[in-house]
């Protein structure tokens, strides 16, 4: 533990970020829950809450006040996300934050094919710009997500082609985020990549899911044009539906076949497997 002053978390509403406020109340740290919405926020001990949206940077600023360590999860899709972050790291360093632990993602770079990858590169830049100490964890797709990936039909269809992506789970993200809170000294100026234990293709997934959720699921491999194509009805903007799609063509392109030790070397724990997170969901 930081013994120095509470640990500022973002994300407390959310799934990892509310995972690691729940770790950090268990290992008795002092936290500052700062999210949108305080009537959302859980109840833990030794955490106070502040009302503070990424964009309201003065109300960012006053969140942070006497913190030495603040967890950055990142925002949600938005197409201004990079401006948000850049405003929060820059409050961070008006009001005397020491050191920034950042939630990025796999692959994170300016030319990243999953154009929010190159969000989170835009970010961790300014980090590294900003004076701050600071650490990147990047995680891989999360694991928990697949199975709300599957359509009514049975199939879970995208671009990916034969590539692989090693799912990690959002406890070993939290896990992982934890262990670096609780020690920030130990990991100034690292990045690292968590991810599952092994590298899957699509059709492996699908097989993963068929024996977890108990009924045929199907990979369907699409061209790019009919991915567009086959999340048009959702209505959403461009920039979002890049994202979607992307995600897929990264994996096709193998960008996000990367098995990685550092989960266990943060936590000291293997990570789960997609079979054991799935196994996890059952009723």
């Amino acid at each position: 533990m930081t013994g120095r002053g509470p640990i500022a978390t973002t994300g407390a509403t959310g799934a990892v970020g509310g995972r690691v406020a729940r770790r950090l109340a268990d290992a008795g740290a002092e936290q500052v829950l700062v999210v949108r919405d305080p009537s959302r926020a859980p109840e833990l001990p030794r955490a106070t809450v502040a009302r503070a949206a990424y964009d309201d940077a003065r109300a960012v600023r006053a969140a942070l006040e006497g913190v030495p360590v603040a967890l950055l999860v990142s925002a949600s899709e938005h197409p201004r996300r990079v401006d948000l972050h850049r405003t929060f790291v820059d409050a961070a360093v008006a009001a005397g934050v020491e050191h920034v632990v950042y939630l990025s993602f796999l692959g994170a770079a300016p030319d990243a094919t999953f154009t929010f990858a190159r969000d989170h590169w835009a970010t961790e830049e300014h980090l590294r710009a900003s004076g701050l100490r600071w650490t990147a964890l990047r995680d891989s797709t999360y694991a928990d997500f697949f199975p709300l990936m599957v359509g009514e039909d049975g199939a879970l269809r995208g671009p990916a082609g034969d590539g692989r992506v090693a799912p990690v789970a959002q406890d070993d993200v939290a896990d992982a985020l934890t262990a670096v809170l609780l020690d920030p000294g130990a990991h100034v100026g690292r990045t690292y990549d968590l991810t599952g234990p092994e590298a899957l293709s699509y059709a492996q997934i699908a097989a993963e899911l068929t024996e977890a959720l108990g009924r045929p699921v199907r990979y369907e491999q699409e061209t790019v044009d009919e991915a567009y194509a086959s999340r048009a009805p959702y209505g959403v903007e461009r920039w979002e539906v890049d994202g979607w799609v992307s995600t897929y063509t990264a994996v096709a392109r193998g960008e996000m076949d990367v098995v990685s030790g550092d989960v266990e070397r943060l936590t000291g724990h293997r990570p789960r497997s997609l079979a054991e997170v799935l196994r996890a969901r059952r009723p």
